[in-house]
């Protein structure tokens, strides 16, 4: 009785400590996000609110190799395996702030990658659909978007060459 007792006891601690951790790791993730924005983004001149405001929100360190997390908000880019990188943050918020995305825009994007940029546009556009050539890695965007909720992205492996023609993006 005692070390059924002590057992439960130890795992409600352990369940409670892990996700104290987990909350303050989030918080921690909301605050370099608002960092990279202030010190990689908008100091190099990007203006527009909502690209500033969803480049704050969107994850970063979802879309790379947990092993990875502590350099997701650092100004460069990161490796996603297959020689590809994920895009430096401040390139994701400039060419998004030059497609002057809007809500009733759909997009088309060729190289999905991680998913980042697709979440990012995913945001601000009607819908995006996004071809990736490396079937792992677009299996890999494709799940990560899943999991985050993201339902106006579509993604497909394949060579975007010719486009996505069905839906004329």
């Amino acid at each position: 009785m005692v070390l059924r007792y002590f057992r439960s006891t130890v795992w409600i601690i352990s369940f409670t400590i892990a996700s104290l951790i987990f909350a303050q790791n989030d918080k921690d993730y909301e605050e370099l996000r608002e960092a990279m924005v202030k010190t990689q983004i908008e100091s190099r001149g990007i203006k527009d609110e909502d690209v500033l405001s969803v480049m704050r929100d969107v994850p970063r360190h979802l879309f790379i190799d947990e092993s990875l997390w502590p350099k997701a908000y650092s100004d460069g880019p990161l490796p996603i395996g297959h020689g590809q990188t994920i895009s430096q943050p401040y390139i994701v918020a400039f060419m998004t702030e030059l497609l002057r995305p809007d809500t009733h825009h759909m997009v088309l994007e060729i190289g999905t990658g991680s998913g980042y940029q697709a979440a990012v546009l995913a945001k601000l556009v009607h819908h995006v659909y996004t071809i990736e050539i490396v079937p792992e890695l677009g299996r890999n965007a494709k799940a990560t978007l899943k999991r985050l909720g993201y339902d106006n992205i579509s993604v497909r492996v394949g060579d975007g060459y010719k486009g996505w023609p069905e839906e004329e993006p």
